[in-house]
């Protein structure tokens, strides 16, 4: 089993996983805020470069190279200028040794994945919207294209809002549903969820609602991909229930955010 550790520093906890042991990575909490991510790769690689987006709730993924091709173009998905300037994605892969890259969320899921023989690395924001548009499978197809096999990838999933507390209403479910099951009518996706096997959905007293875990929906897609259960690792904290650690959207209803990051190795 992967287990998850919580490191200090300066007095503030964050947490590490087993399973990618091999990089510098940390799924930060809501004491280091609002610490950038350029600050945050201190604690982590000091001589790394960094790399962090403007999250859109998407599923496009980029690389380094292709951010800084943005912003040297200045394309209309760029926001910002200068030193603020960030391209718009969900999700950044690695190209090289020595990269940092960042995502922040607040109840959506950090994904972060390290590739054991490559050294490459990738970080995701999976919200329920990049989750239905599979924005994980996205990333993994660009690991893939980069020379990444199935079998050498580490995955870990960091803090998030649990399913027992993810109430959306049925529409949403079945979005982040259709993303795993096929069907046309929504009730039939929500129906067939609710028969899988470990289900991502928990049923709600509220009419017309339903509870998702949307972790559980990444795994079920990374599963459908031909990656085992052993390469995966869901951190045991949810966002909403643990104040003490995690900023929560859904219970404060403010834009902060906690950082999630890992620098690439050398393979």
């Amino acid at each position: 089993m992967h287990t998850w550790h919580w490191r200090n520093w300066e007095g503030m906890p964050y947490l590490t996983c087993s399973i990618l042991e091999p990089w510098q990575h940390g799924f930060f909490t809501q004491p280091f805020w609002p610490r950038s991510p350029q600050e945050l790769t201190q604690v982590l690689q000091p001589d790394a470069s960094v790399y962090r987006l403007k999250q859109v709730h998407g599923n496009t993924v980029l690389t380094p190279q292709e951010i800084d091709h943005k912003l040297s173009n200045g394309g209309d998905d760029v926001d910002g200028e200068g030193d603020s300037a960030l391209a718009s994605a969900d999700g950044l892969v690695s190209e090289q040794p020595l990269q940092a890259v960042w995502v922040a969320s607040a109840d959506c899921t950090p994904v972060l994945i390290g590739d054991i023989t490559t050294g490459q690395v990738a970080a995701i924001h999976a919200g329920w919207r990049g989750t239905a548009k599979k924005i994980v499978p996205q990333a993994i197809a660009r690991l893939k294209a980069q020379g990444s096999k199935l079998e050498n990838l580490r995955i870990a999933m960091g803090p998030a809002i649990a399913g027992e507390v993810y109430q959306v209403s049925v529409e949403v479910a079945a979005e982040i549903g259709s993303s795993i099951v096929t069907h046309e009518e929504e009730q039939k996706i929500v129906d067939a969820l609710h028969e899988l096997p470990n289900s991502p959905l928990i049923p709600d007293p509220d009419p017309g609602k339903v509870r998702v875990d949307v972790r559980r929906v990444n795994t079920l897609q990374i599963e459908s991909l031909g990656i085992s259960d052993e390469q995966i690792a869901i951190a045991p904290y949810c966002t909403y229930q643990t104040p003490e650690h995690f900023f929560s959207y859904r219970r404060e209803q403010q834009k902060k955010v906690q950082w999630s990051g890992i620098v690439s190795g050398n393979g």
